[in-house]
This record gives C-alpha cells, sequence and structure tokens, in this order.
C-alpha cells in the first residue's frame, strides 16, 4: 500500500490544542506506516506550542515538523500544489488566519498555502478556535479554565469559509478523525 502523506498546520490558537495533538496521536497510530503526517508551525503556533509546554511532545511524536520562516518557507504552497499532500488540515486556526483566509490575504505560511492548496484543488480543512459565538470555557497553560468571549464577527468568519469551495470547517479535534476516514477508510 502507498503511503499516504497529510500537512497539518497549526496556528497560534491554544484552544483546544492539548486535544488535537492527542487526536492526531491517535490517529498516526490507527494509521501506522501507511500514513505519514507533516507539521507545519506558523511564527506564533510555535510561541502557543512553546507557551503551553506541548512543543517537545510534538517534536517527538512527529518526525517532520518545520516553522514558518516566510510566506513561501517552508515550500508547503508547491507542495501541495505538486500533490504531494492529500490535504491540508489546520487545527486550531486562530481567528487571524480565519479572518485572512476569508478575504484571500496570503501573507503567512499557513494562508498561502491553503489559498495555493485551494487553487490546486486540494481539500482543506480547517478547526476554527472562535466557531461559535458566545462565551466558552478553554485551558490556560496552567491548566486553570478561561472563560473566553467569542465575538460575533470571528463566528461569522467560521461561517463564510463553510460557504468556500474545497474548505471543510470542523468544530472539536474529534471530528478530524472523521476527516481522516473520509480519505482513508476507518
Amino acid at each position: 500500500m502507498k503511503k499516504r502523506r497529510v500537512a497539518w498546520a497549526i496556528t497560534g490558537s491554544g484552544d483546544k490544542l492539548a486535544e488535537t495533538i492527542g487526536v492526531m496521536n491517535n490517529i498516526k497510530h490507527l494509521y501506522g506506516d501507511n500514513l505519514d503526517i507533516w507539521v507545519y508551525l506558523s511564527k506564533a503556533g510555535e510561541l502557543v506550542l512553546k507557551w503551553y509546554g506541548l512543543e517537545d511532545e510534538l517534536r517527538r511524536s512527529f518526525k517532520r515538523v518545520m516553522v514558518e520562516t516566510s510566506a513561501n518557507q517552508p515550500f508547503l504552497a508547491g507542495d501541495l500544489q505538486l500533490g504531494k499532500f492529500e490535504f491540508l488540515l489546520i487545527a486550531p486556526a486562530s481567528s487571524n488566519t480565519v479572518a485572512k483566509l476569508v478575504v484571500s490575504i496570503a501573507d503567512s505560511l499557513v494562508t498561502n498555502s491553503a489559498i495555493m492548496a485551494l487553487k490546486g484543488s486540494v481539500p482543506v480543512y480547517l478547526m476554527p478556535s472562535d466557531y461559535k459565538e458566545g462565551v466558552t470555557v478553554t485551558k490556560l497553560p496552567n491548566g486553570k479554565d478561561f472563560r473566553l468571549r467569542v465575538r460575533k464577527e470571528d463566528a461569522e468568519n467560521a461561517r463564510k469559509l463553510m460557504q468556500v469551495e474545497g474548505v471543510s470547517v470542523i468544530e472539536e479535534p474529534q471530528e478530524i478523525i472523521g476527516v481522516f476516514a473520509k480519505h482513508y477508510g476507518s
């Protein structure tokens, strides 16, 4: 069986970050040697991973972890368009990343790669941190609960992305399992 390759991008949101890493580890073990997950960190994503104390865990779990140096470095956009990856998963996606994608701003590694993937008919899956308007409870790096208000504008941007051809928006980390099942079977 041919080894499948997926690009997973992490942006600057700590909400559901630990849970997402846990789900991705489970997926990695479920599909074993048939799946190769390449991790791409935005500059803010790397910062948040360090702040939450999750960077070492991520680097131990995944062989290929690359950090943004510019909108084209590492050259994820080109690899997506050349078909080296079956899809792009952005999880979690910060409200900044989501807002940029809604208006097609391609000034970061993740936004540039997502837009180029869509131009090349490569599916893009996003898990926005600000999905539903209102108050949500998230975890701070010290483990304490934090009440966070999701603004109407940020929730609207997540809804707008649902209308973009080639983009699928998911709400919770567990839904990522369904993305892989859709592409690879359960």
